[in-house]
């Protein structure tokens, strides 16, 4: 069932109410190019014990017409007024890349309203490692000079947190991805809104006191390995795992692996 919102500034969500009624919600939300899609596989998985709410980040799929800026910062207020929207006042938080950075963000500022947190790829709220820096600004580069048809094409094919699913096509279902990828507006990449500033320091994480997963694909990029191994050791009491032959989203590449850690750690 998909919930349209009277706010333009709020994002657009779907939600799953298969489970029953006191079931607990589990909030998924995904990365930069992508929208509530790749979660597809862990939708199916859990849609019979969770209810779940699927939120698509401003500028992507169902939010494509939600305008910028495109900061953590706004991400974030968006996600919270998509739950309260949705009626979500506590839950299960899964993100992947963005989405999983905006969860952290939020976890700091507002811990009360997440039973626990599940972290694909996290980076620093505020910050981007140099990989991702990079891409970023070669994307919004090719997408202002040559169109955004070519700099999503660019961004698929060259990037390296892809490069497990371009290895492993028919395993990883890279072509199902592309479609995801390909119905991308591109908003973030043309905006010229400048994004506010986030409110956040790395020494934050010591003071979250929920039960926190972080996971990596065992290939994914060395910045992004970096980063959430220096996450994982700021948050007490933190797991942090690597998903065999994952990439950078192992959720999507790999999901029986990642759905029966997240039944492990979910103490199902």
């Amino acid at each position: 069932m998909t919930v349209q919102s009277p706010d333009r500034h709020t994002a657009e969500f779907e939600r799953v109410l298969d489970a029953p009624k006191d079931a607990p919600w589990l909030v998924m939300v995904h990365g930069m190019s992508q929208d509530r899609r790749v979660f597809s596989s862990q939708v199916a998985a859990f849609r019979d014990r969770f209810r779940i709410l699927l939120i698509d980040l401003p500028g992507h799929g169902l939010s494509a017409d939600v305008p910028g800026p495109f900061g953590h910062s706004e991400f974030a207020n968006a996600v919270v007024q998509a739950m309260q929207q949705a009626g979500v006042n506590r839950c299960h938080y899964w993100g992947t890349h963005t989405g999983a950075t905006v969860g952290l963000l939020l976890a700091v500022s507002e811990p009360e309203q997440f039973a626990s947190l599940i972290l694909e790829g996290p980076v620093m709220p505020g910050e981007a490692p140099t990989s991702v820096a990079g891409a970023l600004g070669q994307a919004r580069e090719v997408a202002r000079t040559d169109g955004i048809e070519a700099a999503k094409t660019w961004w698929f094919a060259e990037t390296p947190w892809f490069k497990v699913m371009h290895d492993n096509p028919i395993d990883c279902r890279r072509a199902d991805h592309k479609k995801i990828v390909d119905d991308f507006t591109g908003a973030p990449w043309l905006s010229d809104a400048t994004p506010s500033a986030v409110a956040f320091a790395s020494s934050d994480l010591h003071d979250l006191s929920l039960p926190v997963l972080v996971y990596n694909g065992e290939h994914d990029h060395p910045d992004f390995l970096s980063t959430a191994k220096t996450i994982a050791t700021l948050i007490p009491g933190c797991r942090h795992e690597a998903i065999e032959k994952g990439g950078g989203f192992p959720a999507w590449e790999y999901p029986e692996q990642v759905n029966a850690l997240l039944r492990d750690f979910l103490g199902e």
